[in-house]
């Protein structure tokens, strides 16, 4: 599974990017998490607001910070 955090650094995308890594390590799955802080690549992905969760090249959530709770259900359902 490859995830990719979008943000530009902010204290809200660095919580992401962590809360990420704990519903991975919660979850006992690979995954290839990646932080994207380039406004370019970001907007390849057509979003406007970050912070932003890719899935496997799929923007699943933009433009706030879920819970681990969220995470777990965005992976869950974007297997």
């Amino acid at each position: 599974m490859d995830i990719k955090v979008l943000g530009t650094g902010c204290s809200k995308c660095k919580t992401v990017e962590k809360t990420v890594q704990e519903a991975v390590q919660e979850m006992g799955i690979e995954a290839k998490i990646e932080k994207v802080e380039d406004m370019l690549k970001i907007m390849q992905y057509g979003v406007m607001r970050t912070p932003a969760i890719v899935i496997n090249e799929q923007v699943v959530m933009s433009g706030q910070a879920p819970s681990k709770k969220e995470v777990i259900e965005l992976i869950n359902s974007n297997k």
